[in-house]
């Protein structure tokens, strides 16, 4: 029996249960199975959120790795934006054993252990955000939501300016 949902000292949400015991509370869908031809918009903040996402090699690093990682579990990258402090992507399984939860997992794996080795912290939280868009969500309004996000938090006047940002879809 639960009786209350809680913070912990770092903001992530737990839920207590009769015996004091915390545990940490689902954030994916229970009865969803994340693999297939479904669009996921979803975002991965950098540890304590801190702004790290502003040179260029660090984020060709990423994108070497992003680029791979979704070819070999079958993911279309729609578009993606490194803003300072947190990375959006709009991705697709191409497959009906496209497993988003595994290319998800084995991205912030991989590219946590390579940010790791070089700077000696950590890259990404430990949970990441993601909507499953529907069927009559249309995928350009997504992608123009993500490529326009740099405007609207004011680091560039046209979107197209913004050297953090793209798709391996098309060309901007």
């Amino acid at each position: 029996m639960r009786e209350k949902k809680e913070s912990s000292p770092k903001g992530l949400p737990y839920e207590k249960n009769m015996n004091n015991i915390k545990f940490k509370k689902r954030t994916r869908l229970k009865d969803f199975s994340y693999n297939g031809y479904y669009r996921y918009f979803v975002i991965i903040c950098t540890y304590n959120k801190i702004p790290i996402f502003t040179e260029r090699d660090l984020i060709y690093n990423i994108l070497k790795n992003l680029e791979k990682i979704s070819e070999k579990h079958n993911f279309s990258v729609w578009a993606y934006c490194f803003m300072p402090d947190h990375l959006h992507l709009l991705l697709e399984g191409n497959d009906p054993n496209s497993d988003f939860k595994k290319f998800i997992s084995e991205f912030k794996q991989i590219t946590s252990f390579d940010y790791s080795k070089k700077f000696k912290k950590k890259l990404w939280q430990i949970n990441y955000y993601e909507h499953i868009l529907r069927k009559e969500e249309d995928t350009k309004t997504v992608v123009y939501y993500i490529l326009d996000n740099p405007v609207r938090k004011g680091l560039v006047t046209y979107f197209k300016d913004y050297p953090f940002q793209g798709s391996y879809m098309f060309e901007l």
